[in-house]
């Protein structure tokens, strides 16, 4: 069969121009565009696609700029952004434009969320992870340091720890990174799989492959801040800032061997083997991880 190039350069030319209405966010013309694509190609497969946008973006400009009033509210904006707009963009400009333009929304979802107090009930509901998605480092960390005590709390610390990692780097930033292993383990591993530095996946990597802590209460991802201090030693002074916490079993044994590792600085022989005996009766598994680098 003979393909009519001018039918289909008509088609791809209308479906541009929704395209491109989308990305100036011009509501209207982008919703002119969609009915004049619907009109001459009502079969189009980019067409649901192209008219979620540009619905999304009128519904915008017509009154959902105001502050969310509760979480429940930002709750169902964010999932729909999330999941449905998120979609629609990545068919429409793809999986790296859509990334693009789905950043001015997260930002508006952030900026209206400015004056909801974090509410344990909706974690992922707060000014701070929107502004992360956005990709807006300074404005989430500032939107962290608000929230009282969230130093204390897994959510919060996470957010700080990821906005920090590309504020000030990843050796500025282990204190959060082990604080934050101590309280949730998952959340973590969630922080290391976005780092923009690669050093502190490939570590994880290395841990998850090369310890096998003794069943405990805690996750073994709680030992990592620990480990870690095995592998690099010249991260004694960062990981040694880390804040007391809830003096858990990891906690004491990152701190046993920051420690010990000022011991043997020291050359002070009976201190460090009395230390040691401490950390193998607490974690036997680091400790002979440990002990291989001696």
């Amino acid at each position: 069969m003979q393909l009519d190039i001018f039918e289909h350069s008509r088609e791809v030319m209308l479906r541009n121009d929704a395209a491109h209405a989308l990305e100036l966010r011009d509501a209207s013309a982008a919703l002119q565009a969609c009915e004049r694509l619907a009109l001459e190609y009502p079969a189009d497969e980019s067409l649901p696609a192209l008219r979620v946008l540009s619905g999304y973006i009128e519904a915008a400009e017509v009154g959902r700029q105001d502050a969310f009033g509760d979480h429940e509210s930002l709750r169902e904006a964010r999932q729909m952004l999330q999941e449905t707009i998120r979609f629609a963009a990545q068919r429409t400009f793809g999986d790296l434009g859509a990334a693009a333009w789905l950043t001015v929304s997260w930002r508006e979802l952030a900026r209206r969320a400015g004056s909801l107090a974090f509410d344990a009930r909706y974690p992922h509901d707060h000014a701070a992870a929107l502004w992360l998605r956005a990709g807006a480092w300074e404005n989430a960390a500032q939107a962290v340091a608000a929230i009282e005590s969230w130093r204390r709390i897994p959510a919060p610390l996470a957010w700080m720890a990821e906005a920090r990692l590309h504020l000030v780097g990843l050796r500025a930033t282990w204190p959060l990174l082990a604080e934050l292993g101590w309280l949730s383990p998952a959340l973590l591993e969630e922080v290391a799989q976005r780092s923009p530095d690669p050093l502190l996946p490939q570590l994880v990597r290395s841990f998850e492959a090369n310890f096998e802590a003794i069943p405990t209460s805690a996750g073994e991802m709680s030992w990592f801040a620990a480990w870690v201090l095995i592998e690099r030693p010249g991260l004694r002074e960062q990981l040694a800032l880390a804040q007391a916490s809830q003096h858990s079993a990891p906690e004491q044994a990152m701190r046993l061997l920051v420690e010990l590792l000022g011991l043997e600085r020291q050359g002070r022989h009976a201190d460090i083997v009395a230390r040691r005996k401490v950390l193998r009766d607490l974690q036997p598994s680091l400790y002979a991880a440990y002990m291989k680098s001696r």
